[in-house]
């Protein structure tokens, strides 16, 4: 395969801490160092949360905007893709940094249960969610935890609430949502090729242990890759991930192994059809 592969980097997350591996990033300056590593070991996006002065989970736009000009600064070019999730804020607080206009931001849009509640997305917040990324010229990635999130995704490109070509980033092994299973995954793929063409960029994402499953099906298949200390802070059972950029150099032995390119970040803004910089 000669398609470039993209690797996201997940950098931090609400949940992970440090208590669960100490290199998980929770400062604005441990980020933008962990983000630099990734982006020197192959990662061309940064997945972005933030968090308060206690360590937990915000949407706090002063800090996003502070991770901005960190990530710009050092990562010049890298793709910066902030997320509206639902474990840092609620209702219209979630978008609250998208006037900062981000090349990206997550949305999900549709609800799903989560290991111990459920992660309510309604649809009045989605509409206005993509407003705001339609406002600000933010591209979403559509996090999808279920096939109905593929179609809702079409049903809104189609509205014209999504510009371009959508890009859909499947998320598997949450526990009580989608399983890692791969007729599934599959089935996933095809129904974004049916829907947005079979030139249509997708991504997936693997929780825990199966972060790694699932960067081999996405490299081997053709699409793009996330991993990170989001969603996983150990390099197996007994050992814990000592860097962001040792998660994404997994991905890159991956990537070497089914000989598909690792995209630069210029690579990735033309796959993504994002804005072109100038570093």
């Amino acid at each position: 395969m000669t398609t470039p592969c993209i690797i996201c980097v997940a950098i931090t997350g609400s949940l992970p801490t440090k208590d669960n591996n100490p290199a998980v990033p929770i400062s604005i300056s441990e980020q933008i160092d962990s983000a630099h590593e990734a982006f020197e070991a192959g990662a061309s996006i940064a997945h972005c949360h933030v968090r308060d002065d206690a360590g937990k989970p915000t949407s706090d736009p002063d800090r996003f905007a502070r991770l901005m000009e960190g990530l710009e600064t050092h990562c010049p070019g890298m793709i910066v893709q902030l997320s509206t999730g639902g474990r840092s804020g609620a209702g219209h607080e979630r978008g609250g940094m998208l006037p900062l206009a981000p090349d990206m931001a997550s949305i999900s849009v549709g609800s799903t249960n989560f290991p111990t509640r459920v992660y309510e997305n309604a649809p009045d917040l989605v509409d206005w969610l993509a407003a705001e990324m339609l406002t600000y010229n933010v591209k979403p990635e559509i996090e999808a935890f279920d096939l109905s999130h593929i179609l809702k995704a079409k049903e809104m490109s189609d509205k014209g609430q999504i510009a371009g070509t959508p890009y859909v980033q499947f998320v598997m092994g949450v526990k009580n949502s989608m399983p890692v299973d791969r007729d599934v995954f599959d089935y996933y793929i095809h129904t974004v090729h049916r829907l947005f063409g079979a030139d249509a960029p997708w991504c997936a994402a693997g929780i825990g242990p199966n972060q790694i499953v699932l960067n081999e099906w996405a490299i081997s298949s053709g699409g793009h890759a996330r991993t990170g200390l989001e969603d996983n802070v150990r390099l197996n059972r007994n050992t814990l991930a000592p860097s962001n950029a040792a998660l994404v150099g997994r991905a890159v032995d991956l990537c070497e192994k089914y000989e598909r390119p690792v995209a630069s970040w210029a690579q990735a803004r033309e796959i993504l059809g994002l804005r072109k910089v100038a570093v």
